[in-house]
């Protein structure tokens, strides 16, 4: 059973890659506006995450030690190495005059490789419990819409046909299936699995909320605008809270 909740949600998560198509309808400014709300939103969920369901999870079964501090600070120097080293960088804008991106190739296969690690972390947190794995899901999902956007603009700047981008974005999603599968396979085969791959995911989530996130949020400075951002900052970790009850 947890495996179909595995796959499902996996599937789920790699077809918000067709979200992108959104921005061929709605103009640039606007969908900017959008997408700052969301990408608050998404580092709320993160952090919620993160600190509400994960870490949480890790001291309750008493396997939070020095060793899953170390391997927190890896999971945040992995995305680290993820960005510098194959030029991957989180993208929540459409690509335009004013925030160009090139080597539409290298986007593919990093982002690729992020989605294999969603795939990785998403059926890791169901090994915990069924809860973990769903707001896990949430926080990846809703980080991965203003991603993807950003992503399809990528790809149509870089001269591919609509088509091609979007079919090239979803191939890309794709590989978080091929995660998923990996982490089944070391969970049966592989001891200590989960103790590994949970502070991991903490490390990333740390990550992309506070190095790719919030920096993107910075670059707003107006009092509205401010406020909005921390409004959807505090409704991401309160999407999270919610999910507590069912716990």
């Amino acid at each position: 059973m947890t495996n179909i909740y595995i796959f499902s949600s996996v599937i789920i998560v790699s077809l918000i890659s067709l979200i992108g198509v959104i921005a061929l309808v709605v103009q640039i400014e606007r969908l900017k506006k959008i997408l700052m709300f969301l990408v608050s939103f998404s580092a709320g969920s993160l952090i919620g995450g993160a600190f509400m369901h994960l870490l949480p999870e890790l001291i309750e079964e008493k396997k939070f030690t020095l060793n899953s501090s170390l391997l927190i600070i890896s999971g945040i120097l992995l995305f680290f190495i993820l960005e510098k080293f194959l030029h991957w960088r989180h993208c929540h804008i459409p690509t335009c005059k004013e925030h160009p991106h090139h080597l539409a190739m290298i986007n593919l296969v990093g982002d690729g490789m992020h989605n294999l690690l969603d795939g990785v972390i998403i059926a890791a947190s169901f090994f915990i419990n069924p809860t973990t794995g769903i707001a896990t899901t949430i926080a990846v999902a809703l980080h991965e819409i203003p991603q993807e956007i950003g992503d399809f603009g990528v790809l149509i700047y870089a001269g591919l046909s609509k088509l091609k981008a979007i079919a090239y974005n979803l191939i890309s999603a794709l590989t978080a299936i091929l995660g998923a599968g990996i982490a089944i396979v070391f969970q049966n085969y592989t001891e200590g699995f989960t103790e590994i791959a949970v502070p991991l995911t903490i490390g990333g989530f740390i990550y992309i909320a506070t190095a790719d996130l919030i920096p993107e949020l910075k670059k707003e400075d107006s009092l509205l605008s401010s406020l909005k951002q921390f409004i959807g900052i505090v409704l991401g970790i309160g999407v999270m809270a919610l999910l507590l009850l069912n716990e």
